[in-house]
């Protein structure tokens, strides 16, 4: 992951995070989620749950890192996602929530942090 740019660390990253989500259980509703002023790598759904994820892939670093790097505007392009989504998709889920799946390089190897509920929807 080191050498290659950091689009293709991202695309590589949510591969990781999917794949990581996918064996627990998880189906996958949309990857790369666009919406006016908004958007969100992954929409995953799993029983009445539905979690609106950003992916974090980075080298050498901790997932304390990655979850400060999703900054207050990044929630906000969530939120606006987030709420376009469940406006399109109405009925999805019962319950949604925001998730953090950091996807860490360390000695060649990836490790995988997935925080649920990192954050929630201000007013």
């Amino acid at each position: 992951m080191a050498e290659r740019g950091n689009l293709d660390r991202g695309k590589e990253g949510e591969e990781v995070a999917w794949r990581y989500l996918r064996r627990r259980g998880y189906t996958l509703l949309a990857r790369n989620y666009r919406a006016p002023g908004g958007e969100v790598d992954l929409v995953v759904e799993k029983g009445k749950v539905l979690a609106f994820v950003e992916v974090k892939a980075r080298d050498g670093a901790t997932a304390e890192e990655a979850l400060e790097a999703v900054d207050e505007r990044k929630r906000e392009r969530m939120a606006r996602a987030a709420r376009h989504f469940l406006h399109r998709y109405r009925g999805r889920a019962t319950v949604f929530r925001f998730d953090v799946v950091a996807v860490l390089m360390e000695r060649g190897a990836y490790r995988v942090v997935h925080i649920p509920e990192a954050f929630e929807l201000e007013g």
